[in-house]
């Protein structure tokens, strides 16, 4: 079996190793302590602060903006090979952020039920583990390409109160640490597509980008990125060679609906795509804006389409 060499990935200056200090502590394996883990209670909170403000508000920003600006990315972790087995089998478990207001279950593996109140602010449901490790998925150390994905069916969607935001939800991918009370693709290094209107949205915390239309009711909607080695030529800058070919995809009932070059060029109000490229490990979230009825799936014997 390949084993990655250890360090960091390959393509990082020391910079960037500089401003990584800060870790969570390794991932725990805990399959091996627990081998049915599909009968096991939804985790407890994980999140660090509670949002006192309303719905997408100015304070809000600029607290997720001073939470990042305090906080470094997590560095890559290599991962047990019992950890790693299971998230490429899907048993991925969601992290219940203390703003969240709603019930949040495991059914089974790699199944989340996401039922959230219809007063419930924003916030983010984010996986325990990575979907993607630097460490074991970066083409720069395996040479292969990588795809990660999961899919949310959406049951209902529960009208708000005294009217105001639709209720609604975005899919997504974060690098953490994570400001918990922000969507994906609001902050940094983070992709989100959102319900209500479509748009796509990737460090961008204003009005993102038209993508495709609202996601509506018994549809199943998929989000995935594609890591491929970097196209090397004899033109290349040395920097480009180190960058890897990253897309982002997105499914309606199992077919592929649109995607877009994760380096190509943002609006000038969006803030880059660093944490992003694959030098990070990634987290699958799902942000909750009011009342909504959804599943989520990492299996990928329960998804509509095939990777």
């Amino acid at each position: 079996m390949y084993r990655p060499p250890p360090g960091p990935p390959p393509g990082w200056t020391a910079q960037q190793q500089d401003e990584i200090n800060d870790n969570p502590p390794p991932y725990h394996n805990w399959q091996e302590q627990v081998p049915d883990t599909s009968t096991l209670p939804p985790p407890p909170a994980i999140s660090r602060f509670a949002s006192e403000t309303g719905n997408a508000s100015g304070d809000d920003a600029d607290r997720a903006k001073e939470f990042c600006n305090e906080r470094p990315l997590w560095r890559p972790v290599r991962p047990s090979e019992a950890v790693y087995t299971s998230t490429l089998n899907g048993d991925i478990r969601p992290g219940q952020p203390i703003e969240y207001r709603g019930t949040l279950d495991t059914p089974s593996r790699g199944h989340w039920r996401i039922r959230s109140d219809k007063n419930c602010r924003d916030c983010s449901i984010i996986s325990l583990l990575p979907l993607y490790y630097a460490m074991r998925d970066s083409p720069m150390v395996t040479e292969r390409p990588k795809t990660i994905y999961f899919e949310v069916t959406i049951n209902k969607y529960h009208r708000r109160p005294f009217g105001g935001d639709a209720s609604g939800f975005s899919i997504g991918f974060v690098a953490q640490p994570y400001p918990s009370w922000r969507s994906p693709g609001w902050d940094r290094a983070s992709i989100g597509v959102f319900s209500d209107d479509g748009c796509r949205f990737v460090n961008d915390n204003l009005g993102g980008k038209e993508f495709t239309s609202a996601f509506r009711t018994e549809e199943t909607v998929g989000l995935g990125m594609r890591f491929n080695p970097p196209g090397i030529t004899s033109t290349n800058a040395p920097s480009q060679r180190l960058v890897l070919d990253a897309t982002v995809f997105f499914t309606r009932n199992g077919v592929e609906a649109g995607s877009w070059d994760l380096h190509e060029e943002l609006d000038s109000e969006a803030e880059g795509v660093y944490g992003l490229e694959g030098k990070f490990d990634l987290y699958a979230a799902v942000g909750i804006f009011g009342g909504v009825d959804v599943e989520v799936k990492f299996d990928p014997a329960k998804w509509m389409a095939r990777y």
